[in-house]
Parts: structure tokens; C-alpha cells; sequence
């Protein structure tokens, strides 16, 4: 279903690449995150276009809508959710890789509870 990505591995190469591997990163947040939830949402592409354009808004509402497909997601297989778009949102706004790290854990979950 989706692909479990290795959290270390993300971070060191997205500072190794100077971004760019964030950019892909963030790309495959959004489609895996629309998969688990099984949500017709923006894609990843997309998403990473809007978020360069707007010079990061659209990212902020990004993080938020992130928070409700995991929770949706999470509620679906019966697992307890937290209302977590808000704290996606705060962290987005200060420090993205972080919301980045908690939504990709957040993603390994689902996808080992699937396995």
C-alpha cells in the first residue's frame, strides 16, 4: 500500500541535498498520506508547487489538512486519534522537518498496521 521510509535517512538527505530531497520528501508525505486515508487530495506534485509559489502558506495549510487525513486514517483502522492538525500546523510555521518526522511516523504506523 504504502512504502515505510526510514526517518534518519530522510532528515540526513534532505540536509545533505540542500532541500531538495525535502522537496521530494514532502511530495511523497502528501501522496502516501492521501492513500492512507483514502482521500482524493492534492497531490504531491502539486503540493510542492503551491508551497514553493506561496513561499510556504500553502505549506501551512498543508500541515493542517495533513493532520485530519491521519487522524481520518487512523480513525478508519480503529486506532486512537489526537486532533493533531493543529500541532502539524504550529510546527509547520516553526520548524517543518520536524511535522515532516511525526507525520512520516505517523505514516510507518499505518503502514506496518497494514502489513
Amino acid at each position: 500500500m504504502i512504502q515505510q521510509r526510514n526517518i534518519a535517512v530522510c532528515i540526513i538527505l534532505s540536509f545533505i541535498t540542500c532541500g531538495i530531497y525535502g522537496f521530494y520528501w514532502l511530495a511523497c508525505l502528501t501522496n502516501d498520506a492521501n492513500t492512507v486515508s483514502g482521500t482524493n487530495g492534492t497531490s504531491g506534485g502539486m503540493t510542492v508547487l503551491l508551497t514553493i509559489v506561496t513561499c510556504n502558506i500553502y505549506g501551512l495549510y498543508w500541515g493542517y489538512k495533513q493532520g485530519e487525513k491521519i487522524d481520518l486514517a487512523k480513525q478508519k483502522r480503529g486506532i486512537p486519534s489526537s486532533n493533531s492538525n493543529v500541532l502539524y500546523l504550529l510546527l509547520c510555521l516553526f520548524i517543518p522537518i520536524v511535522a515532516w518526522v511525526l507525520m512520516q511516523n505517523e505514516l510507518n504506523n499505518l503502514a506496518g498496521a497494514n502489513s
